[in-house]
């Protein structure tokens, strides 16, 4: 009899749970206002219908792609720049090339520190765009009075003077202020425009998964204005016109950022993430001899749906770094709340902060060789093309132009993963995104490593036909024949960057969110430093006076550079061994979204109370 009704209301509760659990979906779901801490200009919670949502991410989508347009409008001409106007050789510009996107790339980690700790995303976005603005104004007039003399320089036989010491200095403030200004700018701008979804609703979650992709279409949709008009203009020594149309699409975006101030939704820095890390490190070395208890509950977590991190989430505890948890594990002496403990006791939450970063790190340099193929097409990429024949039916078509091939590539792959690639692998994988975002990552490797054989190859057939007579002519070879690599770049690009995109910023903690979205910015800055070693290293080992100029000479015809293509290839490949290792060993965040607690308390003690009572009548 005492069975039967135990069953019944163990029944009862296993209804009520439900019942509690079908009212808190139904309050997420009918909630007026959002559940993810954003908040209105007025720092109010936001209300949805006012609010974020894809009005305002179609105006922030719009802007990157018009502050795109400015940017690559002097990057992608930019290794062209240096060797018809500037006038260096073939090689110090390749590497001019990557130390400065290394450097527009390693200054998403400031912009992202900046973001998440004391201005905010909003604020970070409008200083950045303003000093981008700046430095394509400075560049412009540079370019203008001091460097590109005399006009049309650098196109044909039209050789340009030697440029003074003040217009290389101004060359080099304003180029570095185009860098600092879009570093700064671009991981604050990627964060900020997923803010404007709540991730708690479930359709806005969705939409949220979809904006990197949208995102990323911006992106190669702002460049391709510059990779075929401003490309070609600037390609036939118009290079002044071309940096004052970049300078312009920038002020214009930054005016369309400002209007849009009113619809979108905020959030709070939230204190220097740097500061908390080293507590967790310090509080865990301190107690070094302490045991960390078995039981997860027993470790230090402050009541209540908030985080004693401002504005940010709880994350649930996870087994990886045990070692970490002796940061939350309280003893004795710290039983007296009333004392500063910040270096001696941490919550939970602030421990999972420092294992999500530590178990990213792994996955994030895995990405650094893809981020070396993927800035060929900036640099080595243009130096191959130049040397090819660059006329087809008497129309000259610019070197630099060719990586319109890769946006269309990405336009067209972003277009056919979205409709017919996720619902088909959905249907496999049993995942409503299709593939997950370490999967993409790791075909994106594979594509990337196909580009550099194919880019190897053609460079193989482009010396073949180069004429023993006219060594220092381009080759025959049309520079089509560069579609294929650019292509696989493009495809590659669409499994490997939004991926990351997603992972990074999905997988990052509340307080550190821009720094999530940094971490893609920040291993194309790497790639284009390991790029520069690369480079280095190999022209080191395989130069030797006139006798052996070396696998990137200045004049291409006389070197190797599909040995170095080759090279690359056979270094991603070994690179995707490891990240298959990495991935399998990864481990995802785990949010408490805080709903139900409160009943949850409660039902917990109303059972306990139930089982005493039981057990007296027993």
């Amino acid at each position: 009899m005492a069975d039967s009704e135990l069953i019944k209301e163990v029944a009862l509760v296993v209804k009520e749970e439900s019942a509690i659990n079908d009212a808190i979906e139904e309050k997420k779901l009918i909630s007026p206002i959002t559940e993810d801490g954003s908040m209105d200009r007025k720092g109010n919670p936001a209300i949805k219908k006012k609010t974020g949502q894809w009005k305002s991410a179609i105006i922030l989508l719009v802007n990157y792609g018009l502050s795109t347009l400015a940017f690559f409008g002097v990057g992608v001409n930019l290794v062209l720049f240096l060797t018809r106007v500037m006038q260096q050789e073939n090689a110090e510009a390749a590497n001019s090339v990557s130390k400065w996107t290394g450097t527009v790339y390693i200054l998403s980690l400031f912009g992202a520190f900046l973001s998440d700790s004391y201005w905010g995303r909003y604020f970070t976005c409008a200083i950045f765009q303003l000093i981008f603005v700046m430095g394509l104004t400075l560049l412009s007039l540079s370019s203008w009075f001091l460097l590109v003399k005399p006009l049309g320089c650098g196109y044909a036989l039209k050789q340009c003077n030697p440029p003074s010491t003040i217009g290389t200095i101004l060359f080099y403030l304003s180029t570095y202020m185009i860098a600092f200004g879009n570093g700064g700018y671009q991981p604050s701008i990627a964060t900020f425009g997923s803010d404007q979804f709540d991730e708690m609703d479930p359709k806005e979650s969705h939409s949220k998964v979809a904006f990197f992709s949208y995102f990323y279409l911006a992106l190669n949709a702002g460049s391709l204005f510059s990779n075929t008009i401003l490309v070609y203009y600037e390609d036939s020594g118009k290079w002044v016109m071309g940096f004052w149309v970049s300078t312009a699409a920038a002020a214009l975006a930054l005016i369309l950022f400002l209007v849009g101030s009113p619809g979108y939704r905020y959030f709070k820095p939230s204190g220097n993430p740097l500061t908390r890390i080293a507590q967790v490190f310090v509080a865990a070395i301190h107690k070094f001899h302490v045991k960390v208890p078995f039981i997860p509950k027993l470790l230090y977590e402050v009541h209540g749906r908030v985080s004693a991190i401002a504005g940010t989430r709880k994350i649930l505890h996870s087994n990886d770094f045990r070692f970490l948890d002796k940061a939350a594990t309280m003893t004795e002496e710290e039983e007296d709340r009333n004392k500063d403990q910040s270096w001696r006791l941490c919550t939970v939450t602030q421990v999972e902060e420092v294992k999500c970063v530590l178990k990213m790190m792994p996955i994030w340099l895995c990405t650094i060789i893809y981020s070396v193929v993927f800035t060929q097409m900036a640099s080595l990429f243009v130096e191959q093309g130049a040397a090819m024949n660059t006329n087809i039916k008497g129309f000259h078509i610019p070197a630099a132009s060719m990586s319109v091939f890769d946006i269309i590539s990405v336009l067209s792959f972003i277009t056919i993963y979205r409709h017919f690639l996720i619902p088909l692998s959905g249907k496999f994988s049993k995942n409503p995104e299709g593939l997950t975002e370490l999967q993409r990552m790791g075909v994106g490797l594979v594509i990337g490593m196909l580009a550099m054989v194919s880019a190897g190859i053609v460079e193989l057939q482009r010396l073949k036909m180069v004429s023993k007579n006219s060594v220092n002519e381009p080759s025959s070879m049309s520079i089509l024949w560069q579609i294929p690599q650019y292509a696989l770049i493009g495809a590659s690009e669409v499994f490997m960057y939004v991926g990351q995109l997603e992972f990074f910023n999905g997988q990052a903690p509340d307080g550190v969110k821009s720094f999530g979205s940094s971490l893609c910015m920040a291993s194309i800055s790497l790639g284009n430093y390991v790029s520069i070693m690369l480079v280095t290293i190999v022209m080191t080992v395989t130069t030797k006076d006139d006798k052996r100029p070396g696998w990137i000479p200045g004049n291409l015809n006389s070197g190797h550079l599909d040995r170095f293509f080759f090279l690359l290839a056979a270094l991603t490949s070994l690179d995707f061994l490891i990240f298959l290792v990495c991935a399998k060993w990864y481990k995802g965040i785990k949010l408490d979204d805080g709903y139900g607690e409160e009943e949850e308390e409660e039902e917990e003690e109303e059972e306990e109370e139930e089982e005493e009572e039981k057990g007296n009548k027993v």
